[in-house]
């Protein structure tokens, strides 16, 4: 009996975990959470066997269960989840690279990326892909990571990244080569380099070489649909667990590409998705030690601060602007956006919210900069890339400095420090993180 040409496989994918294993309350229904994300997985898998879970990277960071272990805790979660391929992210670095090659080692699950590599021999850290067989078919998943990676690399000198988009994608081509003659019925890039930057793989991809999907991650972008690029769809599910991105293809085994697709971004909640209880014993392990370190209250607020977005100044990033502004006497904090990882906090804050929404311990840098050159970082800042969402190179303000922008001219309109407009030769203490600095 002949082999059937036509095959339907289910993509499901998550990026940008960050450690959001519990679930949320909204509106009076529970959402999000691990628990509850394995459901939707199983219950896919229950409807087509041929399907495959993915994670585009940034398992790590946002929570204390994640922080206390360095990770550990994650991966023996993640563990649950049984995903078929999970490409590196930046914040998998944060601990360092030697402790993510321990934590490779606890990993049920194979870690991909073609990137990261030994500088003195070129030997990679990681297999740079991994193929996957499911119902006579086989896919070929490839990791890219982005450049970031180095901020938290570039003291460890004997690890080295591609770092041009150019570069990842010549890769790319060679990988994909090296498997022309595996019969791979699709192939699909698995990337952490953000939305903006994987339209810019997409449109360097020879057709050729065959690539049929990107699943990206690092933006964190919530998309309503897929972008096509060079005749290859991209797509990327937010970030956390309160999503699941959802491919359905026809895949022709014939001619060994993609036959037609569909995509969608499901939420993860108690209609589409039914409890795992051994994910929540595991959970629940985990969280019964951090809270008796981290469930005390430190602080009270007037009432509820938010942080709804990255791209825009909020009323919890203006407060921890303020709050280091002053521990260091500065006269500017420009307290990074994507270090602020909670949507909201207070009235009540205990010491494991605040450990959650600043999960990362970076040294702060005192810069002296002109009031030129701080008008042209703070237009650089307000450029039109960032304001639309493609970049999250945004930082809080701290009291005193106004700054009014024209985004039609692209240029810093007013900027008064104090009440007084800035001079261009006045100097000023402004204060970053070291992962902002430049190197």
């Amino acid at each position: 009996m002949a082999e059937q040409r036509y095959k339907r496989l289910t993509i499901l994918h998550s990026n940008d975990l960050h450690g959001d294993f519990l679930p949320t309350v909204r509106d009076g229904r529970i959402t999000g959470g691990v628990s509850l994300l394995s459901g939707y997985v199983n219950r896919a898998a229950a409807e087509n066997p041929d399907t495959l879970y993915v994670i585009a990277g940034d398992m790590f960071r946002g929570s204390v269960i994640d922080s206390e272990y360095m990770g550990i805790s994650t991966v023996e979660i993640v563990n649950m989840l049984s995903p078929d391929a999970v490409c590196v992210g930046n914040h998998e670095t944060d601990y360092g690279v030697a402790h993510l090659l321990f934590i490779e080692k606890c990993a049920r699950f194979p870690l991909i990326n073609a990137n990261l590599h030994v500088t003195i021999n070129g030997a990679r850290l990681f297999q740079p892909c991994r193929v996957v067989r499911t119902g006579g078919m086989k896919v070929l998943f490839i990791g890219i990571l982005t450049d970031e990676v180095l901020a938290q690399t570039r003291s460890e000198k004997l690890i080295g990244s591609f770092i041009d988009i150019r570069a990842a994608a010549e890769e790319v081509g060679r990988i994909a080569g090296v498997y022309r003659a595996a019969d791979i019925d699709l192939t699909v890039l698995l990337t952490h380099i953000g939305l903006g930057e994987d339209r810019k793989l997409a449109a360097l991809l020879d057709p050729s070489w065959g690539v049929d999907l990107i699943i990206g991650g690092h933006s964190h972008t919530f998309m309503e649909r897929a972008e096509v690029v060079n005749g290859i769809p991209i797509v990327q599910a937010g970030w956390g667990s309160g999503v699941i991105g959802r491919f359905d293809l026809t895949v022709d085994t014939e001619e060994n590409r993609l036959e037609s697709w569909t995509w969608r971004c499901d939420p993860i909640d108690e209609t589409t998705s039914e409890r795992d209880p051994a994910v929540e014993e595991m959970i629940k392990s985990f969280k019964t030690a951090t809270d008796a370190k981290y469930n005390r209250v430190v602080t009270r607020f007037r009432k509820k601060l938010t942080h709804p977005c990255r791209n825009a100044e909020t009323e919890l990033g203006d407060l921890f602007a303020e709050c280091v502004r002053d521990a260091m006497d500065l006269d500017v904090m420009l307290f990074a956006s994507g270090g602020i990882r909670s949507g909201e906090m207070g009235p009540v804050v205990t010491y494991s919210d605040l450990t959650e929404c600043f999960p990362f311990a970076d040294p702060l840098y005192m810069a002296k900069v002109t009031g030129a050159q701080l008008r042209r970082m703070l237009a650089y800042m307000l450029r039109e890339e960032t304001l639309a969402g493609e970049h999250t190179e945004f930082y809080q303000l701290s009291d005193g400095l106004r700054v009014t922008y024209s985004r039609s001219a692209g240029t810093v309109t007013s900027m008064t420090f104090d009440g007084d407009e800035v001079e261009d030769r006045e100097i000023f203490t402004v204060g970053m993180a070291e992962y902002h600095m430049p190197s």
